[in-house]
């Protein structure tokens, strides 16, 4: 596929330590950056030749899917049964495939969870940038054994974690940052748990960044929390002095 690099980070995705969670801005949620054209043409090609990788639903994630379409649809501005992008690109607003319109909407990326006994599990999903993981693998899984992978997700931030999903609010969004090195140009990058204890990742040189900024919301209606991501791929030579990890 064709190679889809940022020109730079947004400078809050350097500005604070990582993950730098704090209150979202006001209409700060849905963010368009200079490489949207070119995303959005892959969305619409993974949504229409890839369905099965990029999006998954359960029975409890549907009506939390079609209030998702319609606020995000209002956050657009759209209205009637059309969404006019700015690229150009003409997407029906489809209520029967509320995860496929919504793939095809903005550049962010959608899971959304619901409540369950202990934790909030994966009911559903559109997520055309994946790094490292499937969401065949991780749709109807709750948080702990999503994160099983990544070895820092231990008790203690499993916990924090849990606690940001409770306090979410319809009027009270939260916002955190992810960075890493990378080797790869693939945004979509999907990839199976790995079946034993070895790298998760390829050794050797890592010339690029990639950001997600993450967004958690909770829809007034249904009560499940939205997790989105909005993913960036920069040279690593166009970072400049980014904030220490925390």
């Amino acid at each position: 596929m064709t190679v889809i690099l940022q020109d730079a980070l947004p400078e809050d995705a350097i500005s604070h330590a990582l993950p730098g969670t704090r209150p979202l801005a006001h209409g700060d949620w849905l963010r368009r950056d200079e490489r949207y054209a070119e995303q959005m043409a892959l969305r619409d090609r993974l949504v229409a030749e890839k369905r099965d990788a990029v999006i998954g639903m359960r029975p409890e994630g549907e009506a939390p899917a079609r209030e998702l379409l319609s606020i995000i649809a209002a956050e657009l501005g759209a209205s009637g049964t059309e969404y006019a992008r700015p690229d150009g690109v003409r997407v029906t607003l489809d209520a029967d495939d509320p995860l496929g319109t919504l793939g095809r909407l903005c550049q962010e990326d959608f899971a959304i969870m619901v409540a369950g006994e202990a934790e909030h599990w994966l009911a559903a999903g559109v997520v055309c940038f994946p790094s490292r993981w499937t969401l065949a693998q991780k749709i109807g899984r709750p948080l702990t054994r999503i994160h099983k992978p990544v070895k820092v997700y231990d008790n203690g931030l499993a916990r924090r974690v849990q606690r940001l999903f409770d306090a979410a609010h319809p009027d009270r969004s939260i916002v955190r940052w992810n960075r890493l090195p990378y080797w790869d140009t693939k945004l979509f990058n999907p990839q199976l748990e790995p079946k034993y204890d070895g790298p998760f990742a390829p050794e050797g040189e890592r010339s690029f960044i990639r950001a997600e900024r993450q967004v958690i919301r909770r829809l007034p209606e249904t009560g499940a929390v939205v997790f989105s991501i909005h993913t960036w791929l920069v040279k690593a030579s166009a970072v400049q002095a980014p904030a220490r990890s925390a």
